[in-house]
């Protein structure tokens, strides 16, 4: 009996990894064995609050290793990263560690990819002007996240952006950059707010499913998408509600991010993540509500087109099969389970109430612009700009 030879593949690098509760409190002994002086990037002030932040200093005093503690507001921006390298020069840093969401993390791995170049970051992200290949020369980087979304402790990028007209959102890219370590908590986590989870949530879901159905997919990327989306739809809605402060719940949540980050490296993001780049360049939106508010409509669309062009059965099938895990029919005939996927998505946009793109300033006079420049070279199927636009006006 023949069959389907496999596909060419590379993988990059997978950092590191310390996962389970508790996991948190390895984190000094860990960085013992990298380097003297540590820069240690959080967020704003929760964690601090949480008494860990105060507990690690202390283990590193005990240990003789120095630190210089980064606040990051907000995604990161050119400007933020710069002086944060520059500050951490100033006092002989030799690693970094990133404590918090996607945008501390991705805060951190810039800086640790920084330190040893002689150029501010905006020449090394890609598509701006000047662009530079970074050489991957970087000092050591550990990841620990305190929410479940991006998976940017396991990516080989750091999304920059600067918000307004001229706007941008970005990555600073090499695979280099895939952290050394990431120590990956749930009882981190178990404080996150529910809006901070949803968002997250659903920009970690966007990922699985994008890299899934990726025309660069490869096998070893399909086992950790599909068993990251069964993890994921077990625990979601609890997360969201009655199970936020179980640690179990947030673990698998927290396991399904973590595999997220890693399918997006090896098989690339869809049309959602390409709106991220468009919009998020221009308006002030958290890219996880962006997710969020469209990726139903947006798997809505791919599968209409997907259908019309008579050539993606293979994609359907796995959009159908998506469906049919999330609804627990995994038999499910093509057709229904792409319906299936659809209502599911939207089942979690209604009931999680997800905003609309307009409480962001987003209008109907943005759709033609932001339509133009958004692109995305793994999505599935190529969606033309009437596509776009009824993918955002769904959602104005």
């Amino acid at each position: 009996m023949s069959s389907e030879p496999l596909p060419l593949f590379s993988l990059l690098k997978l950092p590191l990894l310390h996962f389970g509760a508790g996991s948190f409190s390895c984190l000094p002994k860990l960085v013992s064995g990298y380097g003297r002086y540590l820069m240690i990037v959080t967020g704003s002030r929760s964690f601090e609050a949480s008494g860990r932040l105060e507990w690690l200093f202390g283990e590193l005093r005990m240990a003789g290793i120095g630190y210089h503690h980064c606040r990051v507001q907000g995604e990161p921006s050119p400007e933020l990263i710069d002086a944060a390298v520059a500050s951490g020069r100033m006092v002989g840093v030799d690693m970094v560690i990133a404590i918090g969401g996607g945008s501390v993390i991705d805060a951190g791995k810039a800086v640790s990819a920084m330190l040893l170049q002689d150029y501010p970051v905006e020449r090394f992200i890609e598509g701006r002007p000047g662009f530079l290949e970074h050489d991957g020369r970087k000092v050591p980087f550990f990841a620990v996240p305190t929410t479940s979304g991006t998976g940017s402790e396991a990516t080989n990028n750091a999304v920059i952006s600067r918000v307004g007209a001229d706007g941008f959102k970005r990555s600073l890219r090499h695979p280099a950059f895939v952290p050394d370590v990431a120590v990956v908590d749930p009882e981190l986590i178990c404080s996150a707010p529910r809006n901070l989870t949803v968002a997250s949530g659903m920009d970690a879901f966007t990922q699985l499913l994008e890299a899934w159905v990726s025309p660069f997919a490869s096998p070893y990327t399909d086992m950790l998408a599909f068993h990251g989306m069964e993890y994921f739809n077990r625990s979601f809605i609890r997360a969201c509600s009655d199970g936020a402060e179980d640690s179990a719940v947030r673990a698998d949540i927290a396991y399904a991010a973590f595999l997220s980050g890693v399918v997006l490296g090896n098989a690339g993001l869809g049309i959602v993540h390409g709106f991220a780049s468009s919009v998020g360049g221009a308006f002030d939106i958290p890219h996880g509500v962006l997710c969020a508010t469209l990726l139903a409509e947006a798997t809505r669309e791919n599968i209409l087109q997907l259908q019309h062009s008579g050539s993606g059965n293979s994609i359907l099938r796995k959009y159908a099969a998506a469906g049919g895990l999330l609804n627990g029919t995994p038999d499910v005939g093509v057709a229904e389970g792409c319906g299936m996927l659809v209502e599911k998505l939207e089942e979690w946009q209604d009931a999680l109430d997800v905003p609309l793109l307009g409480v962001y300033g987003i209008g109907v006079e943005d759709v033609d612009t932001i339509a133009s420049v958004t692109k995305s070279k793994s999505n599935p199927v190529d969606l033309q700009p009437d596509c776009l636009k009824k993918i955002l006006l769904a959602r104005i």
